[in-house]
C-alpha cells in the first residue's frame, strides 16, 4: 500500500447496486428448482422448558408436508 494512503473511510464502488435498485437482483429466496422442499423452525414460546412429548401427527397430514 502506497504511504499516505488508507481504505479506511473510502467509498467502495457498489457495483450491484443497479440491479438491487431496479428489482432485478436475485436472491437466495428468488430460486426455485425442481423438487425443492422448504423448511420451518418453529420455537417454543417458554424459554428453558423441558420438552416432554411432541404430537406431530396432524401435522404430518398436512398434504405437501414431507418430514416433520
Amino acid at each position: 500500500m502506497a504511504k499516505g494512503k488508507s481504505i479506511i473511510g473510502a467509498s467502495i464502488p457498489r457495483v450491484e447496486g443497479a440491479e438491487k435498485v431496479s428489482g432485478r437482483a436475485l436472491y437466495t429466496a428468488d430460486v426455485d428448482l425442481p423438487g425443492m422442499l422448504w423448511g420451518k423452525v418453529l420455537r417454543s414460546p417458554h424459554p428453558h422448558a423441558r420438552i416432554v412429548r411432541i404430537d406431530a401427527s396432524r401435522a404430518r397430514e398436512i398434504e405437501g408436508v414431507h418430514a416433520v
